[in-house]
């Protein structure tokens, strides 16, 4: 009896999920720019220490959403290497978790600030800290709306949607640090805002760093339950049993399934291997799986592997 191989047919896109949304990480780039450029010219001329440490913030953010379309970048290109059977999709992985790591320096930077500054408050200039602040927050928040879809669909986008929203927080914070040290003038309001926005941020990164190490180590996806496809596969008619089942995550929007499947006596090959792609990609939404199909117990089989 003869092996039958097969794989799901996708109706996805070729490209993953992060790549459709490359234009809208180049416009937060140009807006975390004006962002930046706004904070440290006006942060030089009034000397204050708020601006000029929020712009190394966003400079980071910006920096790291860059190197994240450079990643998508690199992985598209390498689709047409014949070597590169995946293609380099895994350095969007690794580009979000370098963003993660990131976000845990930033926003332990800012809590180090925040800490020292409550022992000596330096004196934060109102009006112009406002008035940059509410620029920077405008910037943010177009960013963020542009970001917040692809952020549910990407590992990648969403470091980048991270990083933005870690700047919009940021902008928030400094808007409200001046405008009570200009109604005010506490000087104990910048601290207290950096100590917040640290702490928002920190479970942040945490989360994005444990998907992307997730994926590395080629967990199977979050949503799956593996146990649940095995029965499935086990409980298809003219299978005996399953075995080799493998499911893992290639990058954000591209999931990976392979299977062997022991087919029962008289059992039709050809029939076992479509029912199995059509419960893989239907009931389990995995698109891309490889089933190879096996003759019943007693006749020859494929070997069984020692790792």
């Amino acid at each position: 009896m003869s092996h039958g191989h097969g794989h799901g047919t996708s109706s996805a896109p070729g490209a993953s999920a992060s790549a459709r949304h490359v234009k809208r990480l180049w416009i937060a780039v140009a807006l975390g720019l004006v962002t930046f450029v706004t904070q440290v010219l006006v942060g030089l001329s009034t000397s204050s220490l708020a601006l000029l440490s929020d712009s190394a913030h966003v400079f980071t953010d910006v920096f790291g959403i860059l190197m994240a379309v450079t990643a998508i970048t690199v992985a598209q290109r390498a689709r047409t290497r014949p070597q590169r059977t995946f293609g380099l999709y895994r350095t969007e992985v690794f580009a979000a978790l370098f963003n993660a790591v990131l976000l845990f320096a930033v926003a332990g930077w800012v809590l180090y600030e925040a800490v020292d500054r409550f022992a000596e408050p330096p004196e934060v200039p109102g009006l112009p800290v406002t008035i940059v602040a509410l620029v920077g927050l405008v910037m943010n928040v177009i960013a963020f709306l542009l970001l917040r879809s692809g952020a549910q669909e990407s590992l990648n986008v969403r470091g980048a949607y991270l990083e933005v929203l870690a700047d919009m927080l940021g902008s928030i914070g400094v808007l409200v640090s001046g405008v009570v040290t200009l109604l005010f003038g506490w000087r104990y309001a910048d601290p207290v805002v950096g100590v917040a926005i640290g702490l928002f941020v920190l479970p942040r990164a945490y989360n994005l760093g444990r998907h992307a190490v997730g994926i590395l180590l080629q967990h199977a996806p979050a949503r799956l339950d593996v146990n649940e496809i095995r029965l499935a596969l086990d409980a298809l008619p003219g299978v005996r049993a399953s075995h080799d089942l493998h499911v893992w995550t290639l990058t954000s929007g591209m999931e990976v399934a392979s299977a062997h499947l022991i087919t029962a006596p008289g059992a039709d090959p050809a029939a076992v291997l479509a029912a199995a792609q059509t419960l893989l990609t239907e009931r389990f939404d995995l698109e891309h799986a490889t089933v190879q199909v096996e003759p019943p117990e007693g006749e020859r089989q494929c070997q069984e592997l020692r790792w």
